[in-house]
């Protein structure tokens, strides 16, 4: 298990390198992230959903992802209410204290929803046993892979949840896992942090971390030879690694907090995208493709003049529809793209964003909240209805002839039968992934810039990426150590 000394350490990514080395050096791997709290969500091949960061991994690993490598999912709908995704199926919305609230004395990590969609495969409103749902889940993947690759949660020293903790060391203790620490000396006070997190562990619990890795260090490494030393002398446990930061290989990546630096602003010469960002912006991996194109500026803002000034204007995915939508036309985002258009800009909708795009948006049964029916922007001839059923599949579509891949995660019934509607410099589809697809690049760009056709496939790109990481992680850290530390050599 790969735990941290808090969020966006980068055991996502670390995890994710030890995946493609195990099945490098000829094991059959499988992530495992037994609950996990993010927007970035997968459609597995079965058409259920799990978080984005274990499908990443599950693709390291060379392997179909599956819900058993993500049992328990959490979507934030608001700052205090998620929905409750179980093996892939939405159960219900929770609100924060009442899912992480004390337990009554005898009673395990049970907890009853408010059911939403189709009936789960087993309890109700009495309530679920998560605690025997991820370890059912993590047992069925052990008896199929070797080595599971898990990855913790947060912090592992979030001593107020430890009674209720499903994912850090009470999920290391069902597994017998060996548990690597990872902290994160970008951002400082990592002597602290790691130190701090073993100490606050209970004894059982600390005989279970069994090494280090300190992640994004910068400058020269041997100005940390001491540090590596001392770190060893007041914790006890061996280095196993200093991992140097990098910026030239891309990973998907789950936590919004990454948005926070992709945020840029209009360049010369190269074709503008602005992403508009949204309160509750989802799946923003989709643009990942397109960003990386050197044609293209993309960058994600709600400044309305930037917004107006772009080249293309994509409306992204969302897990609120209409309390974004409200927001659009409160913070005068929605008034800057409709001024946009009617200037020849392109406007991409895709999921939550396609659904703004239309001409209503209802939600009848208090589906997403409080909010019960907004206009759209009218930029395309649908009308939406939130439902409580959610569709989650991949999907194979046609785009100038071409087919092309990508997947569905969506609540909400829009009265056409188009997966892609194209009027009047608008597209709008409810497909992620659809700006993965060559194609449909190469025509939002026809008009805009010189054609610039890779022969390499998006296949072809990820599998080079987590080579390069699987390369950067074992020259950095002791890959011989952690397999003596498996082996109880």
């Amino acid at each position: 298990m790969f735990a941290g000394t808090g969020s966006d350490v980068g055991k996502s990514i670390v995890a994710a390198a030890f995946c493609r080395i195990f099945r490098q050096d000829g094991y059959h791997p499988a992530p495992f992230k037994a609950q996990n709290m993010a927007l970035n969500s997968y459609a597995t091949p079965d058409g259920l959903e799990i978080g984005r960061a274990q499908a990443v991994q599950a693709e390291a690993a060379g392997i179909p992802c599956h819900t058993d490598m993500n049992p328990l999912l959490l979507k934030p709908q608001s700052d205090h209410t998620s929905q409750v995704v179980l093996n892939g199926r939405p159960l219900g919305n929770k609100d924060a204290y009442d899912y992480w609230r004390p337990l009554p004395k005898g009673r395990r990590a049970c907890r009853s929803l408010e059911p939403v969609g189709p009936p789960p495969l087993r309890g109700g409103r009495e309530g679920f046993d998560f605690r025997a749902e991820v370890c059912s889940a993590f047992d069925r993947l052990a008896a199929r892979y070797n080595p599971i690759v898990m990855e913790g949660a947060g912090s592992i020293a979030e001593i107020n949840l430890k009674d209720r903790d499903l994912v850090n060391m009470s999920m290391a203790q069902h597994a017998k896992a060996d548990v690597i620490l990872v902290g994160d000396i970008d951002r400082g006070g990592v002597f602290a942090s790691v130190y701090g997190s073993i100490a606050l562990q209970s004894p059982e619990d600390r005989k279970l971390i069994k090494g280090i890795i300190i992640n994004k260090f910068r400058g020269d490494m041997r100005l940390f030879d001491e540090g590596r030393r001392m770190l060893e002398d007041i914790c006890g446990v061996p280095v196993l690694g200093v991992i140097p930061y990098y910026k030239d290989i891309y990973i998907d990546e789950e936590d919004s907090v990454a948005l926070e630096q992709k945020r840029r602003q209009l360049a010369e010469g190269k074709v503008n995208v602005a992403v508009v960002l949204l309160r509750h912006i989802s799946n923003y991996t989709d643009f990942d493709t397109l960003e990386r194109d050197p044609r293209v500026n993309l960058f994600y803002t709600n400044n309305t003049s930037d917004i107006q000034q772009a080249d293309i204007i994509i409306l992204p995915g969302t897990k609120a529809t209409l309390d974004d939508l409200m927001e659009l036309r409160r913070n005068g985002c929605a008034q800057a793209i409709l001024r946009a258009h009617r200037k020849g800009k392109m406007v991409v909708g895709i999921c939550g964003g396609y659904q703004m795009m239309g001409q209503t948006v209802e939600d009848p049964d208090g589906i997403e909240g409080s909010i019960m029916s907004l206009p759209g922007l009218g930029l395309l001839p649908i009308h939406t209805t939130m439902t409580p059923e959610k569709t989650t599949r991949q999907v194979t579509f046609m785009f100038e002839g071409q087919a092309c891949q990508g997947y569905e995660i969506h609540q909400g019934i829009s009265d056409t039968a188009e997966a892609i509607l194209q009027t009047d410099h608008c597209i709008g589809t409810y497909i992620h992934g659809f700006l993965d697809n060559t194609p449909v690049i190469e025509h939002l760009l026809k008009d805009k810039a010189v054609s610039i056709h890779s022969e390499q496939s998006l296949a072809d790109f990820k599998d080079e990426q987590y080579n390069k990481l699987a390369d950067h992680v074992r020259k950095h850290v002791d890959i011989d150590k952690i397999y003596k530390i498996l082996t109880n050599d």
